[in-house]
């Protein structure tokens, strides 16, 4: 989140170009410093707030209060990465939403995971582009049955309440779908704390796991497989977010190639021609790699629902969303489900090793990049939900 007053010079071009398309709607999310400038300056334009906190008051660090987005005119926020603030995101949206008919909130919502969010939870005024905890382990799970080389499963998690989660759901879907693999191990980790994980290493080592899964982001994934690969221990990594940042190189760095997977909803180098395009023109202007490929379908279906809609307003947006398939950045056919507004998509399982000819992308600069392991259909991801939507009134 960056840009002075000053910036707000470049909305007079993009106004101008919407209103030389007057059959395109179109929104903008400027850093919320802007955002009564931005409401200002192109009243025309649909304005939008990129990240905020629903408490009305309180230390957030990053965040903004929810009152002080809607009060600046904002009616879309895009958040993600934090399933706490989400849920009181979601409180805070669906009370406005009932005492403002005609001014509604969307909350659109690109990396917050809890499964709740769209299950006891679940209001008609938020829509997920990430695949929930319990999808990411359905697609794990999936892949896993076939391996017949894995037999023991080691589970490693953080001590909270996703942490919990994955623990949970793993031990669920490999009874369902591998009976006959056995967890010879189950164990939490204080969350962020750890700074060495050889003795944890150790006692997998010691328990003959063939595989481990664990949901750990951050150091407690990066220092995990430094340590596995000081100990030499030979057992595959099956994991939520091995393709977060550092963890890449962490993984080169211990000479694990070939020996740790992430599920995801894309992969760099998916064989998908659009989608390699679309990576190649993203690293040349931005000078990365795109780390969500959800945030770009998201705003991609944001864009078509208003078109359907002819309008930025967040009802009709809604209404375009809900039940919408799109063809996903990296191929194949994604669809938003009506009953619980929760996108499901093809989910790759990848591993990362050196890259080659045919695999141009790498991650980090390390010369390793992610290759695909297996591919789901969005189909074989579905899961059930406990979703009871109230939706408003026509």
């Amino acid at each position: 989140m960056n840009g002075g007053a000053a910036a707000l010079s470049e909305l007079d071009a993009i106004a101008a170009a919407a209103s030389a398309a007057p059959e395109l709607d179109v929104a903008i999310c400027p850093p919320f410093t802007l955002i009564p400038g931005a409401v200002a300056r192109v009243p025309g334009l649909a304005i939008g707030a990129q990240d905020c906190h629903a408490a009305a008051r309180g230390a957030h660090t990053g965040c903004v209060a929810a009152g002080m987005l809607k009060e600046a005119g904002a009616r879309y926020v895009i958040q993600g990465n934090g399933s706490s603030v989400a849920a009181a995101l979601v409180d805070f949206v669906s009370k406005y939403n009932e005492r403002n008919e005609g001014k509604e909130i969307l909350y659109l919502n690109y990396a917050a995971v809890d499964p709740i969010l769209t299950n006891e939870k679940c209001t008609y005024w938020h829509f997920r582009w990430d695949a929930h905890a319990d999808i990411k382990m359905e697609a794990l799970v999936n892949y896993i049955k076939a391996q017949s080389d894995i037999k023991k499963v080691y589970l490693i998690n953080q001590d909270y309440s996703f942490g919990q989660a994955v623990r949970a759901v793993a031990r669920e879907k490999l009874k369902e779908k591998r009976p006959d693999i056995q967890i010879v191990g189950d164990e939490v980790t204080p969350l962020q704390k750890v700074t060495d994980f050889s003795p944890y290493i150790a006692k997998i080592k010691a328990s003959g796991a063939d595989a481990v899964i664990t949901g750990n982001w951050a150091q407690d994934i990066t220092l995990l497989l430094k340590a596995a690969g000081d100990a030499g221990l030979p057992a595959k990594f099956f994991t939520y977010y091995a393709g977060g940042s550092g963890t890449p190189t962490a993984i080169k760095q211990a000479n694990l190639s070939g020996r740790v997977f992430q599920v995801s909803e894309g992969i760099a180098n998916a064989e998908y021609p659009a989608g390699r395009d679309f990576e190649k023109a993203f690293r040349a202007k931005i000078g990365q790699e795109v780390t969500y490929p959800r945030g770009v379908n998201l705003i991609n279906m944001l864009a078509k629902a208003m078109n359907e809609a002819k309008s930025a307003d967040a009802k009709a947006v809604a209404a375009k969303l809900e039940g919408m398939t799109f063809t996903v950045l990296d191929g194949g056919d994604g669809f938003m489900r009506k009953d619980d507004h929760q996108f499901f998509q093809p989910m790759y399982i990848s591993s990362l090793g050196p890259i080659t000819s045919d695999l141009p992308f790498d991650s980090e600069g390390t010369g390793w990049g992610w290759k695909q392991a297996g591919l789901l259909s969005a189909k074989d991801t579905t899961v059930s939900t406990t979703c009871k939507m109230d939706r408003p009134r026509s």
